[in-house]
Parts: C-alpha cells; sequence; structure tokens
C-alpha cells in the first residue's frame, strides 16, 4: 500500500468517527436549543463561543493548525446556531406595542428567529407569558433619559415569571416623513410623549407643533396613512422603512445618551449555582415593620460579598404607605454564598424573590 492510499484509509476512518460526533453534537445543541426555548433565551451567546473557541484552541499544539481548528469550531458552532434556529422557529415572544415600536425592535434583534407577538400594554404581555400564550415577553425596565418603567418593575413584584437576560438598546429619534417631504415642509410632528420630551429643543427651535400618540410606531403608521407632507413622525430608522417613510433628519434627540434595558420574562428561571462575579441578579423585597429593617438588609447584601447597583422603593397600591424594594447586584444570588445571603436576609425581610439571575446585559445592535 503507498503512502497515498494508506492516507486516504485513515481519512475515511477519522469521516466516520467524526460523523458519528456530529451527531452527538448536534443532539446535545438540540437539548440547548430546547433548554433556551423554555428559558426564553436567544440561539446567540457571543461570550460563550468566545470561551469555546479559547479553550479548545489551546488543544491544538501546532500553530499553523490551530487558525484552521478555530475556523471547524466556528462553523459547528455556526451549523449549531442555525439548527437552534429551527427549534425557535415556534418561539413566540410578547411585546407592548405594535410593530416597529421599539419593543417590537429590541424583541426582533433578541430573537431574530421568533414569532413576535403584539399586545396593548405591558400587563397583556406579561400576563400572555403567565397564561401560555406566548413562551417569553420583552418588556422594558428602565429607560437611560426617562428612568425606571414603574408598571413593569411592580409586574416583578407581585408576579410570577422570571427574568433570563437584560438587553440594551439605544434609542435614537429622527424626524421621518412622506417620500420626497423636505425639513422645511415640515409643520406638524407626531410621536410618544416621551420621544417628544426627548426632541423638545429641537420641535422649539423649528416651530413646531407637537402632537402626542400612543407610541412612535403608531406615530409613523398615523403619517403613512393621512398622506400629508407637512406631517411628519418622530421614530427609529426601522420604523420608517416599515412604514415606506423617508428619513428626514436623523438624531434629533438632544440627549445622545438615550438607552433603553429590555428585560425577557419567562416561567422558567434559568438557575445555577455557579460563582460567577460576570453575572447579575435582581432581588425584590418588603421589610419587617421595625426599626432598621432596610438598613439591616442593605448591610447583609454588602457583607455577603454583592455590590449593589441599584437600590429603589415602590409603594404597593393596595397597603397605604407601605412599599417595597427593588435590588440589583453584580453576582449570582444562586451561588453558595447568595444562598448564605438569602438565609440572613430572611431575618429582616417579610417577603423576598429572585427575580433573576443573568449574565451581564448585551448591548443590541
Amino acid at each position: 500500500m503507498d503512502m497515498l492510499e494508506s492516507a486516504r484509509r485513515a481519512i475515511n476512518e477519522i469521516d466516520k468517527e467524526m460523523a458519528e460526533l456530529f451527531v452527538k453534537r448536534m443532539q446535545a445543541s438540540a437539548q440547548v436549543g430546547q433548554y433556551k426555548l423554555s428559558h426564553g433565551l436567544p440561539v446567540y451567546d457571543g461570550d460563550r463561543e468566545a470561551e469555546v473557541i479559547r479553550r479548545n484552541s489551546t488543544r491544538v499544539e501546532d500553530e499553523a493548525l490551530r487558525a484552521y481548528y478555530v475556523n471547524f469550531l466556528q462553523t459547528c458552532m455556526d451549523l449549531s446556531k442555525s439548527y437552534q434556529s429551527q427549534i425557535q422557529n415556534g418561539l413566540r415572544v410578547a411585546y407592548s406595542g405594535v410593530e416597529g415600536a421599539f419593543a417590537f425592535i429590541a424583541a426582533k434583534r433578541i430573537f431574530p428567529d421568533g414569532n413576535q407577538c403584539s399586545y396593548g400594554d405591558f400587563k397583556s404581555a406579561y400576563n400572555a407569558v403567565v397564561n401560555g400564550e406566548c413562551d417569553c415577553c420583552v418588556l422594558p425596565i428602565e429607560n437611560s433619559y426617562a428612568g425606571e418603567v414603574s408598571q413593569v418593575i411592580d409586574l416583578m413584584f407581585k408576579g410570577t415569571l422570571y427574568i433570563n437576560g437584560v438587553y440594551d438598546l439605544e434609542i435614537t429619534q429622527n424626524l421621518i416623513g412622506l417620500p420626497g417631504a423636505s425639513r422645511g415642509d415640515i409643520k406638524t410632528v407626531v410621536s410618544h410623549p416621551q420621544a417628544l420630551m426627548q426632541c423638545a429643543e429641537y420641535i422649539k427651535k423649528r416651530g413646531l407643533k407637537a402632537v402626542e400618540a400612543n407610541n412612535t410606531a403608531l406615530a409613523a403608521k398615523y403619517v403613512a396613512e393621512l398622506g400629508d407632507k407637512t406631517v411628519a413622525a418622530i421614530a427609529s430608522e426601522d420604523t420608517a422603512a416599515l412604514y415606506g417613510l423617508d428619513m428626514i433628519e436623523k438624531n434629533i434627540n438632544e440627549n445622545n445618551n438615550n438607552t433603553t434595558r429590555f428585560a425577557v420574562f419567562s416561567r422558567v428561571e434559568k438557575k445555577t449555582e455557579a460563582d460567577d462575579s460576570s453575572m447579575q441578579s435582581i432581588l425584590v423585597f418588603t421589610v419587617k415593620n421595625e426599626a432598621g429593617a432596610l438598613a439591616k438588609a442593605v448591610t447583609i447584601i454588602g457583607n455577603s460579598g454583592f455590590n449593589m447597583r441599584t437600590l429603589r422603593s415602590r409603594s404597593m397600591k393596595k397597603l397605604l404607605w407601605q412599599y417595597y424594594f427593588y435590588v440589583e447586584v453584580d453576582g449570582n444570588a444562586h451561588s453558595k454564598k447568595g444562598q448564605e445571603m438569602l438565609k440572613a436576609l430572611s431575618s429582616c425581610c417579610d417577603r423576598l424573590r429572585i427575580v433573576g439571575t443573568f449574565a451581564h446585559e448585551t448591548d443590541l445592535k
């Protein structure tokens, strides 16, 4: 047997083994896809991919081959993502608003293979997941300009869903109008009150009349249907494309640091006991009606090694002058030290709930 024939036989044997391993890998990938589906998690996980490549590439000592092996790994992961995307084709994602609203844009970017389902308000979208109409919902929890979204924070306290991921969407407001309309044509702008507030300086400078709409997407739809070149909407570039409108002027919001945090809620909690400093946790609790109870709770959190990023109080609607507290901490509340913290908090808290533990939030590009 010559060298060529020997090498080809070796490749044939290796290919047979690789085919069997490929099937096993894709079966495991399908299990990951099912887990992501039930937990309301997106297919793509950049941190996980980077870790797989970093760890596995060190196993190839030959530097010339290592680069090829990295490409091989990336191809395998791309195939796995494609396979998992098929699984998520049936994923039903609730959001509040209409197609083209910022919540829709966030839901589409987080779950590009999911089926986005529109609901009229935050509570309806949340309850759609509670009652099984949808698998998860994407709701805003905070805006860097306008602050917390109080209705969603209240749902965290009163509801049963868990947060398994938080994503940042940069909000850029644009002047959009009918095809052919110019900036000089515009006399009236229509948008959500918050968008109008964010662009108040621009509106005042141009001497425009401001008209409120329920959301930016409905404003764009109204302008498209009205057919009046003197009326424009303030909305996103995605919304302009959706309703066939032109971008008249970009980035007209006076504060360029405008980002909304969107949380993904699902019925199943993503739990791990790893003491991972790259994770975050959200807790809600009430404290006992005794002097120093809140101070004690805050001290316990700090002494347990958790950096508290946020502490907010919210009134309890049915109990006059009583409050619950919303806390975000760096770290995993399900870790061993997290469980010790929760046990210590029970001494000063009447009600305590982990709303979610998740990796540090991701920017939605």
